[in-house]
């Protein structure tokens, strides 16, 4: 056995260790130490990449067993959060209403938290298609799965008047709002949208003025905002991509 080619999928395997680990915490409400494996779980996807392109030992196993490892972390993780932070809607919203006692809330079965689980449905698909397209060796078309999982993960902790006014946590709590984010991401990560790619080959400022600013602004943001800059962050990157492939559109026209 190669031992340098195995230590991609070692990285690959401890992704996987993490997203596995998530969901545990994910199912007790630990959404704090849920969102702490999952970055854990993306910064070991980031090395098995690294290796296996610095030991030259890509291959096809590697690639499946990165997809099936990010099924997991960036797939299940985050559609079970969104399943979590549905029921909890439910149960919230029912029971402010006052159309049950508590004791009939924990009892009574919803469908609607199940939806949270389209998160899971487009990660599957998204992961699929990035396997067999061509186009996405060197930038993104669609947002990864990674981001849409931080994205996902980091609403719950903002659950916290600490972090954002009663106002925000209304909404973030709201079951339509959590229903549209459901939709958004299952559809953003499959969605026909170009991303820049953060990979940086042979640097100068002029070519890659876009990364440098986004990289400034999100070190900014984490700086200022915490644990708000997550979600803040993969919105503005979507945001910045598509104007400046509207940008890019018009300069070519």
């Amino acid at each position: 056995m190669n031992l340098k080619a195995q230590i991609p999928n070692f990285f690959t395997m401890l992704n996987l260790f993490c997203g596995c680990v998530a969901l545990v915490f994910v199912a007790d409400f630990g959404f704090y130490w849920a969102f702490g494996f999952v970055c854990l779980g993306i910064f070991f996807d980031f090395f098995d990449g690294f290796f296996a392109r610095k030991f030259n030992v890509a291959g096809p196993l590697g690639v499946q067993l990165d997809s099936l490892a990010d099924m997991v972390t960036s797939g299940v993780v985050p559609g079970f959060v969104m399943y979590k932070m549905l029921a909890e809607a439910e149960v919230n919203s029912r029971f402010n209403a006052k159309l049950n006692t508590i004791e009939t809330l924990q009892n009574e079965l919803y469908v609607i938290p199940f939806l949270g689980f389209l998160i899971t449905v487009g990660a599957c698909y998204r992961l699929a298609k990035f396997n067999i397209d061509t186009r996405q060796s060197d930038s993104f078309i669609g947002l990864p799965t990674p981001a849409n999982a931080l994205f996902v993960v980091s609403l719950p902790l903002l659950w916290n008047p600490d972090v954002c006014p009663y106002q925000v946590i209304d909404i973030l709590t709201n079951t339509w709002f959590l229903l549209s984010v459901t939709a958004i991401s299952a559809f953003v990560m499959n969605a026909e949208i170009p991303l820049f790619s953060l990979k940086i080959k042979n640097f100068s400022v002029a070519k890659y003025k876009l990364q440098l600013f986004f990289v400034l602004l999100s070190v900014l943001m984490l700086v200022f905002l915490k644990i708000l800059a997550v979600p803040l962050i993969i919105l503005v990157y979507v945001l910045l991509s598509i104007f400046n492939n509207i940008v890019n559109k018009k300069a070519s026209n």
